[in-house]
């Protein structure tokens, strides 16, 4: 089943249950998916789909942080409560070992030598890894690899 179609059955499931934050966090996600794809005059695939969780994600967390500072408990919940339901559309997440196996493979399909091929082993990287690790954190090993190559 489709990622997009799995998103709709959680919805109307969510509806039955009468289950508002859950209800609430996939709509959510439905219309920045929508967003996205009338933005973009697509049709977004599970790679996509994914892309936009992935972000939504990203910006939970930064609100929980902000949020958090300014305690604001009741907020960082509802962000955390959000956050545990886009999760569970995530693909399964890498381990450490995992990332660096990626890493080391694409430093190596493109022949970097140095800090300067950064990018080159980035765009061979980021399709591979997206959703499945944080790509800030990838991004800083790939400069590790490549310093110490």
């Amino acid at each position: 089943m489709g990622l997009k179609l799995q998103i709709n059955e959680d919805m109307k499931a969510a509806m039955r249950a009468k289950d508002a934050p859950r209800l609430s966090a996939i709509r959510l996600l439905m219309a920045a998916i929508k967003q996205r794809e009338v933005d973009e005059r697509i049709e977004l695939d599970d790679a996509g789909i994914v892309a936009v969780i992935d972000k939504m994600l990203k910006q939970r967390r930064d609100s929980i942080s902000q949020y958090e500072a300014a305690k604001r408990q009741d907020l960082a919940d509802a962000e955390k409560a959000e956050i545990a339901v886009l999760s569970a559309y995530m693909p399964q997440a890498l381990s450490a070992e995992e990332v660096a196996a990626e890493i080391a493979a694409a430093v190596a399909t493109t022949g970097a030598n140095g800090p300067a091929d950064m990018g080159k082993v980035m765009s061979v990287l980021k399709p591979r890894l997206a959703g499945r690790t944080d790509m800030g954190q990838a991004s800083g090993l790939v400069k590790q690899a490549l310093s110490k190559g």
